[in-house]
């Protein structure tokens, strides 16, 4: 077991952050690091087949294993570990709280923010007006998704009580992303799978409530992690519903205060950034 930082609002925390190997997963990790928190990072390293409508540092980052944000953990003072894993494999999800356990300690945050992401349409394939290349909805399609987003998820929230519950824990967060509610087109499987992810976490709200856990559910702004391109900006400033193009840096602020003490009245919410 490593020994936690020695101070920060976080300090004795652990927690688990998936999809962490880039942009706002990564983010987190280190902002939760910093405050005090030791910190599980789990990715999976995806070779994206090259795309007109994806800028190649996206595909670069989406790639990458988590040595850089390992070492941005410990240049903030923090414990870090790191565990390449596929969420879509439902005997992951034990396996990762094993590890951070026994590397780290007992788990308290989660934040569920892997996804299996692609872009999928009801309508013929070709691409959306970014310029990214869409795939018609499939079993495929929805397999993927579910799978990470959905499945992986859910089965990440219940370990995380399952093991909570046993040790009588008193304080516990779950913080999971979103990227909207409502349908999501031209990305029609991300946001059925990110729909149940919202549910599953807002049910946890209310029925663990009583073990001292908050559940959230963060639905940032576009974010640059990469994908942001001067097309993207002009839509965001085209938009009367979008206002900001964020740092992945500014919306880890928000998912690590989150996890403070000070924001154990916050529960069962959707938190929409802009």
């Amino acid at each position: 077991m490593t020994e936690p930082g020695s101070g920060g609002v976080l300090a004795g925390r652990v927690a688990i952050v998936t999809g962490a190997n880039h942009g706002i997963g990564a983010a987190t990790a280190v902002a939760l690091a910093a405050r005090g928190a030791s910190v599980l990072v789990t990715y999976l390293r995806l070779e994206d087949a090259p795309d007109p409508g994806t800028p190649e540092a996206y595909r670069v980052n989406r790639a990458g294993d988590a040595a850089a944000v390992l070492a941005a953990i410990t240049e903030a003072g923090g414990a870090g570990r790191a565990a390449e894993a596929d969420l879509s494999d439902p005997q992951v999800p034990a396996e990762l709280f094993d590890q951070a356990e026994r590397e780290l300690g007992p788990v308290d945050i989660l934040v569920n923010n892997a996804t299996g992401w692609l872009a999928d349409t009801f309508k013929a394939s070709g691409t959306d007006r970014l310029g990214r290349t869409l795939t018609p909805v499939s079993a495929s399609t929805f397999d993927r998704l579910f799978a990470v987003d959905a499945r992986g998820g859910a089965l990440m929230i219940a370990e995380f009580a399952r093991r909570h519950l046993a040790r009588g824990a008193g304080y516990g967060r779950i913080i999971s992303l979103t990227s909207g509610t409502g349908g999501f087109p031209e990305e029609v499987s991300y946001g059925a799978a990110k729909a149940a992810l919202n549910d599953y976490t807002l049910a946890a709200a209310f029925e663990l409530a009583d073990a001292g856990i908050t559940a959230n559910v963060v639905h940032p702004p576009v974010t640059d992690t990469g994908w942001v391109t001067s097309e993207v900006r002009d839509l965001v400033a085209a938009s009367p519903d979008l206002i900001h193009v964020a740092r992945p840096e500014q919306v880890a602020d928000v998912i690590a205060y989150l996890a403070e003490e000070r924001a154990g009245l916050i529960t069962g919410n959707i938190l929409r950034l802009r």
